[in-house]
C-alpha cells in the first residue's frame, strides 16, 4: 500500500494534514465525521474518524477523503461504524469544483439511474473526458468507481438493516445483474453478502410493510428549529409534523409510497422510515431526505463563520446547529413558493392545500393525515388560468403557476442536480411574475444552494433594521458563502419574538 505522504494529496480536499486527520480519529471528534476516512494496514479496514474501536497506532493509519478512495487501496469497511452511514460533503463545503458536484451526483445515485456519465459531463459544462481527468485528479479514484462504491456502501446499509430481498437489493443498489453484485462484494468486502443479512436479528427486524434507514449528521442539529420552520409550511394532505416527526407521501419514478423521518436512537442520527412501496428507489428517497434536513452541512465551519458578525450573533446563538430546511420534490416547492409571493405563510399554505386537493392525486397508504401526493407538473400546465384563480388564486399569480409547470413539464427547467446556480436563476427570472426572492428561495429550498440570498424579504430587512436594499447586500457579502444560513437563522429569530 501506499505511503503516508503519498496519500497526503488525499487530505487536500479536506483542507486536513494526516496529522490533523489523526489528531480528530484520537479524539473521535464527531465534527470531523465523513470529512475523512482511516485506512489501518494491520486490518485492511477502513473506518470513519468516530469508530468505537480502540485507536489504532499512529504508524498503521492511511487517511482517506471519501469511501472509495479507501477501497481502491484495498481497504474494506469497518462493520462496527459502518462507513456507509457517515455524513458526506455537501456541495458548499469546500471549494465547490466539478469533481465534488460530480461525486455529490454520483453518491446521490443520479449517474445509472437516469442520467448517464454524458449526460452528467454535459450539465457540469465540461466534456467527459474532462470529467474523469478531474475526479481522479482531485478524488484519486475513477467516477466509475465512486459509482461502484456508492452503490456497494447503499446495498451494504440495506443488508444490514433491512429484511429487503436480496434480489430487491442488488436492483435498488443500481446493479444489473445479481452474479455482477456477488462477485464485486466479495471482492471488495471479502464477505459475502449473505453474511451480513445473517448478522440481523428478528430484534432488529422491521414490518415488511417498511424498511428503515439511519442517516447520520454532523452535530449539532436545531430539531426544534427544523420542525417548526416544516411544519408552519406543511401541505395539508401531503406533510404532517409534529415537534418530534415529519411524515409525507412521496412519489419517485413512478413509485409512490411515504417517509417520515426522526430523532435516531443513537447520538448525530436520524430515523428514516419508508414505505416497501420506494424499495426500487430507496437510494433517491434517502437522499431526498438528507437534502430536506440539510444533514450533510457542517455547522461548526458555518457557526465560526457567521457567528463573529454583529448582526448574526444573537440570531445564531439562539439556535445552535440551525439547518436550512430542503425539499424532496423540486417542483412542489418552487410552486408553493410562487403561492407564498406576497402573502403570509398561512394564506400560502391554505392556497396550497387547495392545489393538493384539485390536482394532486388521491392515495391511501394507511398513515392518518396523508391522503394526496403533491401535483405533478403536467397536471398545473394543462389547467387553465381560470381553473387556478377558482381556488383562491389571482389571476397573474395563476398564470405564474401555469408557465412554472410548462417550463417543468417541457424540460426548460430541470432543478435536478447538479446544476448551475446562475443558469438557473436566469431562467427562473425569465418566467413570468418570478422575480429576486422567489428565484433565491428556490435556490436555496429546492436546489440546497448555501450562498443562495432572498435580499428583499422584509422579515430579513426588519430583522436588519431595514436598511436600503444596496446595504442588505453589502451587509450580506460578508456572510458568504453562506448567507442561506444566515436567512435562516434570522427568520427563526423573527419567528421566536413574534410568539
Amino acid at each position: 500500500m501506499a505511503s503516508i505522504a503519498a496519500h497526503a494529496r488525499y487530505c487536500a480536499p479536506m483542507l486536513l494534514s494526516t496529522d490533523e486527520c489523526f489528531a480528530a480519529l484520537a479524539a473521535r471528534d464527531r465534527r470531523f465525521d465523513g470529512a475523512f476516512f482511516v485506512g489501518v494496514t494491520s486490518t485492511g479496514i477502513y473506518c470513519r474518524p468516530v469508530c468505537p474501536a480502540r485507536t489504532p497506532r499512529r504508524a498503521r493509519c492511511r487517511f482517506f477523503p471519501s469511501p472509495a478512495s479507501a477501497e481502491r487501496e484495498g481497504f474494506r469497511p469497518c462493520l462496527r461504524c459502518k462507513p456507509e452511514l457517515a455524513p458526506s460533503h455537501a456541495i458548499g463545503d469546500d471549494s465547490l469544483t466539478i469533481a465534488q458536484r460530480a461525486a455529490a451526483a454520483i453518491r446521490d445515485g443520479l449517474v445509472g439511474d437516469g442520467i448517464s456519465l454524458d449526460t452528467l459531463a454535459q450539465r457540469l459544462g465540461v466534456s467527459t473526458r474532462q470529467l474523469r481527468r478531474l475526479v481522479k485528479a482531485e478524488l484519486g479514484v475513477t467516477p466509475v468507481e465512486l459509482v461502484q462504491t456508492s452503490r456497494l456502501l447503499l446495498a451494504k446499509q440495506l443488508l444490514s438493516q433491512t429484511r429487503v430481498p436480496m434480489i430487491q437489493v442488488v436492483s435498488a443498489s443500481g446493479f444489473q445483474s445479481l452474479r455482477r453484485f456477488n462477485a464485486l462484494f466479495k471482492v471488495r468486502y471479502r464477505l459475502a453478502p449473505t453474511a451480513l443479512r445473517r448478522s440481523l436479528t428478528p430484534r432488529e427486524s422491521e414490518p415488511d410493510s417498511v424498511i428503515v434507514a439511519t442517516l447520520s449528521y454532523r452535530p449539532p442539529l436545531h430539531w426544534a428549529s427544523l420542525m417548526s420552520f416544516l411544519a408552519h409550511r406543511a401541505i395539508s394532505g401531503v406533510e404532517r409534523v409534529d415537534d418530534r416527526s415529519y411524515a409525507r407521501t412521496l412519489k419517485l419514478d413512478g413509485r409512490s409510497g411515504w417517509v417520515r423521518v426522526e430523532p435516531g436512537l443513537q447520538p448525530a442520527t436520524v430515523r428514516a422510515t419508508i414505505s416497501s412501496s420506494l424499495v426500487p428507489v430507496v437510494g433517491g428517497v434517502i437522499a431526498r431526505l438528507r437534502m430536506l434536513l440539510d444533514l450533510d452541512a457542517r455547522p461548526a465551519a458555518i457557526e465560526t463563520a457567521l457567528r463573529a458578525d454583529a448582526h448574526l450573533t444573537r440570531a445564531m446563538t439562539a439556535a445552535p446547529g440551525l439547518r436550512v430546511p430542503g425539499s424532496v420534490d423540486a417542483f412542489e416547492l418552487s410552486w408553493r413558493a410562487v403561492l407564498g409571493q406576497q402573502v403570509s405563510v398561512v394564506a400560502a399554505r391554505t392556497l396550497a392545500g387547495r392545489v393538493v386537493e384539485r390536482f394532486g392525486a388521491s392515495v391511501d397508504h394507511g398513515v392518518e393525515g396523508l391522503t394526496h401526493l403533491s401535483p405533478e407538473p403536467l397536471s398545473i400546465a394543462d389547467a387553465s388560468v381560470r381553473e387556478l384563480a377558482k381556488l383562491g388564486i389571482t389571476g397573474s399569480r395563476a398564470y405564474t403557476l401555469q408557465s412554472l409547470a410548462r417550463a417543468f413539464a417541457d424540460g426548460t427547467l430541470d432543478l435536478s442536480p447538479p446544476f448551475q446556480h446562475e443558469r438557473t436563476a436566469g431562467i427562473l427570472q425569465s418566467l413570468p411574475g418570478i422575480g429576486a426572492w422567489t428565484t433565491q428561495y428556490i435556490l436555496m429550498r429546492a436546489c440546497g444552494w448555501p450562498d443562495a440570498f432572498p435580499g428583499t424579504d422584509l422579515v430579513l430587512r426588519r430583522m436588519l433594521g431595514n436598511p436600503t436594499p444596496k446595504e442588505v447586500e453589502r451587509i450580506a457579502a460578508a456572510w458568504r458563502p453562506w448567507r442561506a444560513y444566515a436567512a435562516i437563522a434570522l427568520w427563526s429569530l423573527a419567528s421566536k419574538e413574534n410568539k
